[in-house]
């Protein structure tokens, strides 16, 4: 009898603990994760990249730094194979290859200025900037999440045909884009110390 008691209470704490383990995963939305992303001011992180291009019979590897600071200002620094910059800074893009430097205002390309909305949205928790061009879904939990971006412009989803970005509470850990035309990238990020 006492060892059916001990089983019971045993049984009784699991239940217990996994319906809260269940009520805290239900609790978890795209309006929290915005809420939790919105807070970081400033953040670094070194990325590795891989585009899986068509034609070619090995990705394209890339790796470098990322730099972010809320609300709009973003850089992609490429150190290997070949140094490159992209800054993004109040709509305008700048790429710097060598010698030649390109300067974009992103008004100008909507598809181009939805694909880094994607970004920079998400890294600002600016759930309304994401849903100007993407419908948004969510799966998992703070810990360990995986936010999902369809396209709703037909001219982006004529270049891009979905975003996955997963992370953990506040940290983006990897960006993959699935591009119409089969191409895709994988962009693996681990953030840095604070700026």
């Amino acid at each position: 009898m006492i060892r059916l008691r001990s089983v019971l209470h045993t049984l009784v704490a699991l239940m217990l603990m996994l319906t809260s383990v269940a009520s805290h995963a239900a609790d978890w939305d795209i309006d929290q994760l915005m809420q939790s992303l919105a807070k970081i001011r400033a953040d670094r992180a070194t990325f590795s990249e891989k585009k899986f291009i068509a034609i070619l019979d090995r990705p394209v590897e890339t790796s470098g730094e990322l730099v972010y600071t809320a609300p709009d200002h973003l850089e992609k620094r490429t150190l290997k194979p070949k140094p490159e910059s992209m800054i993004l800074h109040q709509g305008v893009l700048v790429i710097e290859r060598g010698r030649q430097k390109h300067r974009l205002q992103l008004q100008d390309y909507p598809e181009l200025a939805a694909f880094i909305d994607s970004i920079r949205g998400t890294l600002a928790g600016d759930r309304k900037a994401l849903e100007r061009s993407f419908q948004l879904s969510l799966d998992g939990t703070a810990e360990q999440w995986t936010l999902y971006l369809h396209p709703t412009n037909e001219k982006v989803r004529a270049v891009v045909k979905n975003i996955r970005i997963v992370g953990a509470r506040d940290a983006l850990r990897s960006i993959e884009i699935a591009q119409a035309d089969g191409d895709r990238s994988l962009m693996l990020i681990e953030r840095s110390a604070k700026p």
